[in-house]
């Protein structure tokens, strides 16, 4: 049996590159060790995955990072068996009973005062956390530092998101080249997730629907089911996915194939502005809060409601920081990733649309990596538009 090699895997230059931003962050904040917690949760296995190379099959696992210390990956004894160890690029692994308890052991032995925890607010183990946190360290939320640590994608980063791009538009494209009337939601989401698997997405995939009646679509996101579907519903199928690399990509458009009613025709001529918009102003240089501002202008001069933040960024984990909204002023740096998906709705609530594009930050403007027109299909189409 050969075995396989990811062509994404990260040079040890780019592995220096991750740690030494890494440890700047933490020198800036002070922190004499840093704990990077994972999950299996969709979107939620990246910190993980950027900092050691391993792909969270089952359970969770950490990383913890020192100034002076080879870093040294941890994983649960019960999950020995559960995924390809021999991925990570990290030579410290560790295979603990209680991984709480080790990390607090670790730490002591090297007198830890300040300590750091990327996934505290949603990620970490509740009975890990609580085993470290009898050590009585100074515990610092590095939730933002680390993810604006990251923010900057290197040229090999790029290339894997991009790759992640062309995975999720051809699971895009199979969607509307399937689509009949009276298949079920379903079995079209199944086409998608058909195309992922293929590609080697693994269980990185987080998709849902959002369906209305005659040409419209309901706020709610949701699971889809064994509906059948009519001529005139209209259906977004919200496709996140990252590819080999694991970088997470978003990218949907409009599926409506009896066209759409006069509310969601203005709202789908308002999102198009607004990307027209994003293309011009999200340059290097700006902040997150005034790319935010100038971006939903044609959804408040219309008066409707914002059900979501319109974007952020992203890489390795789904949602990284900062949101593209207000109360961000990060300042973008070229080569930046950032999913911009306004979800929109007018007052009564009866009315919305919300879909997905990523673009690279550059220093004329935002990138946009499908290279695909803001526009909704029918079911008729074998090709998407390009822009």
């Amino acid at each position: 049996m050969t075995d396989y090699v990811n062509r994404f895997r990260p040079s040890q230059t780019e592995i220096n590159r991750r740690y030494a931003n890494t440890r700047k962050a933490m020198a800036e904040h002070g922190l004499d060790a840093l704990i990077i917690a994972s999950n299996e949760y969709s979107g939620f296995e990246g910190g993980v995955r950027y900092m050691a190379g391993f792909h969270i099959l089952h359970r969770y696992a950490y990383v913890v990072v020192t100034q002076t210390d080879d870093p040294v990956v941890v994983f649960p004894k019960e999950a020995t068996w559960v995924g390809d160890h021999s991925a990570t690029f990290l030579k410290e692994k560790a295979f603990p009973v209680h991984c709480g308890e080790y990390i607090n052991d670790y730490l002591k032995a090297r007198n830890a005062k300040k300590v750091g925890i990327y996934g505290l607010e949603y990620i970490i183990n509740v009975r890990d956390f609580t085993a470290i946190a009898k050590g009585g360290y100074d515990i610092m939320d590095f939730d933002i530092p680390f993810d604006y640590s990251r923010a900057q994608k290197s040229e090999e980063e790029i290339l894997s998101v991009r790759h992640s791009m062309e995975v999720n538009k051809a699971g895009v494209l199979a969607t509307v080249k399937a689509y009949r009337e009276g298949m079920t939601e379903a079995e079209l989401m199944g086409v998608a997730e058909q195309t992922f698997s293929a590609a080697g997405c693994g269980r990185n995939t987080m998709d849902m629907v959002q369906t209305g009646l005659n040409g419209s679509l309901r706020p709610q996101m949701v699971f889809p089911t064994n509906r059948p579907i009519e001529k005139t519903d209209g259906m977004v199928y919200g496709l996140e996915i990252s590819g080999e690399g694991g970088h997470w990509v978003e990218y949907s458009r409009p599926l409506m194939p009896n066209g759409m009613d006069t509310i969601t025709t203005d709202m789908m001529e308002a999102h198009q502005e607004f990307h027209v918009l994003v293309r011009e102003n999200m340059k290097a240089g700006r902040t997150a809060q005034e790319v935010h501002k100038i971006c939903m202008k044609p959804f408040e001069d219309r008066g409707y409601r914002s059900g979501h933040v319109c974007g952020h960024s992203i890489g390795m984990t789904m949602i990284e920081m900062p949101r593209i909204g207000e109360g961000f002023d990060f300042v973008l740096p070229e080569n930046m990733v950032c999913s911009m998906h306004p979800h929109v709705m007018n007052e009564e609530r009866t009315h919305s649309l919300y879909f997905q594009e990523t673009y690279r930050v550059t220093a004329e403007g935002g990138e946009p990596l499908s290279g695909t027109a803001i526009k909704s299909y029918d079911g008729t189409e074998t090709e998407l538009e390009m822009l």
